[in-house]
């Protein structure tokens, strides 16, 4: 039962629509908007804060998130029956230019794990590799043998992963495809999480074998071996070889320790799941503030889901460091928006059709709070898909917004830890990259405990500001990062997470 006095949160002062704490029968006096509800408002929709006129602007959170499309009384609730899609184009991008973050008040440190080029692990795990389904089986039996019984003496690692897709064989030998598959595996391979690996190939896929260690300029050597199917004889001879290569690499793999390195060497993963009303008013803004902390220390954080971008305009753009980031995020809204054209996606249907009963009623109002996750600073660079990130600051990578293609990508680029705000509930993991996930709010974090790891809850009850709240999220991430399992983790998820972007999802 919601005991908070609290029944609605202003994300602005200048916000003409608010988000209901819990659910609001028609006819409560809202003391703290002194206004009367007209219509009984579901928890975490929208309520018209003074009274809009037709074709008016809705902002909130100080962003336009659509337009009234019929003459609306104060505290009424907002939705598809009164807000429709529009009225970005007049938005002001000045008014959400970046933020010049504090100076750094102290600094922050994990148990990393310092690999010998400098790079910094939060996990120390071997990975088994497929450059085309074929091996997938073969690569998925070698891992499931090193049970945590048989993997016993060898503490310091983490485990040995599968890394199986759908792709590889049936496609075009060269091309954005290709290169797109070729450059996931080989960043995810080159992670800090990965001390070692195995790739295995059939021999015959369209993704061969050579050309992709040669493309990728990936020399094989003791923590880098390399089987082909049909050369070794067939699937259990390939297991059995694929059993003893990962075993001559357990001995180097486990020759590591755990020891105290600066927050700024952290690469962080940022993704929205499944949002809902909550999570643009609560969830992601505290993401935001663990975002910024991070960023004060020197860190890296990634963010992805060019639909967002694309809808979001302005709002986002705004926030580049310099002209040429700019001119970056435009050509890749531009480029996602010819990618959808004609298509029957979120960014062309303009509202909501799917979790309608989240509160979340526009795409465009979807975009603006999935964004939110990614703070306040600058925007410092643009980067493709799985393409490796060369400096610190917020990224943003083009990506769709589907949760295992993004968050495979972001890894592929060189996050070691993934933090992920959700309003409907996700699952998602990852085996060798920890997924931090947040609950928009305490009745989804009651009702998937299992899966979730912090609750926001606290920011819609008004117990916690989103900066404090920031601040839990910020030190939370610094414990994952230093060992401490997560829900995924101990439930054993993220084996079969691994999705390389097939050119043609469209979320």
């Amino acid at each position: 039962m919601n005991t908070s006095a609290r029944t609605t949160i202003r994300l602005q002062a200048q916000d003409n629509a608010v988000v209901a704490v819990h659910p609001l029968a028609a006819g409560t006096v809202l003391a703290d908007e002194g206004m009367r509800v007209q219509q009984d408002v579901p928890a975490g929709h929208k309520l018209a804060a003074r009274r809009l006129a037709a074709g008016e602007a809705v902002r909130l959170g100080g962003a336009v998130i659509g337009v009234a499309t019929v003459d609306t009384p104060a505290g009424s609730w907002l939705h598809g029956h009164n807000l429709g899609a529009g009225g970005e184009d007049g938005e002001a991008a000045e008014s959400s230019a970046a933020t010049v973050l504090p100076a750094l008040d102290e600094p922050a440190f994990f148990q990393g794990i310092v690999r010998a080029d400098g790079r910094v692990a939060t996990r120390n795990c071997i990975g088994v590799f497929v450059v085309g389904n074929c091996g997938a089986t073969a690569a998925r039996k070698v891992a499931d043998w090193f049970t945590p019984k048989r993997l016993a003496a060898y503490a310091n690692v983490d485990g040995v992963v599968p890394f199986v897709h759908e792709i590889g064989c049936g496609m075009e030998m060269t091309g954005e495809p290709m290169d797109l598959l070729r450059r996931t595996i080989a960043g995810t391979l080159r992670n800090p999480n990965i001390a070692g690996a195995l790739v295995i190939a059939l021999g015959c896929e369209r993704n061969n074998l050579q050309g992709f260690l040669d493309q990728e300029k990936l020399e094989r050597g003791p923590m880098l071996r390399t089987l082909v199917m049909q050369e070794v004889g067939g699937t259990q001879a390939t297991i059995d070889a694929g059993i003893a290569a990962v075993q001559a690499m357990l001995p180097a793999a486990n020759d590591v320790r755990r020891e105290p390195v600066p927050a700024s060497r952290l690469v962080l993963g940022l993704h929205a799941s499944s949002p809902d009303g909550f999570s643009a008013a609560c969830a992601n803004p505290a993401l935001g503030a663990a975002v910024d902390l991070l960023r004060r220390q020197g860190g890296t954080a990634i963010v992805a889901g060019s639909s967002d971008l694309a809808l979001a305009g302005p709002s986002f753009t705004a926030r580049a460091a310099t002209p040429e980031v700019a001119a970056q995020l435009a050509r890749r809204a531009d480029a996602w928006r010819d990618y959808t054209a004609g298509r029957d996606t979120q960014i062309n249907r303009r509202a909501r059709a799917d979790g309608a009963g989240g509160g979340l009623t526009t795409a465009r109002e979807k975009a603006l709070g999935n964004l939110r996750c990614a703070g306040s600073g600058p925007v410092d660079a643009v980067i493709r898909y799985a393409e490796a990130v060369t400096g610190p600051g917020l990224v943003f990578m083009d990506a769709p917004a589907q949760e295992a293609v993004a968050v495979t990508g972001q890894i592929a680029s060189g996050a070691t830890l993934v933090a992920m705000s959700t309003g409907q509930g996700s699952v998602f993991g990852s085996s060798m990259a920890p997924v931090v996930k947040l609950a928009s709010h305490g009745a989804l974090f009651e009702r998937l405990g299992d899966d979730l790891d912090l609750d926001a809850g606290p920011v819609a009850d008004g117990a916690l500001s989103v900066q404090a709240m920031g601040r839990v999220i910020f030190e939370r991430l610094l414990r994952h990062a230093s060992g401490e399992k997560t829900c995924a983790e101990d439930l054993g998820v993220g084996e079969n997470e691994f999705v390389p972007w097939p050119i043609g999802v469209l979320a």
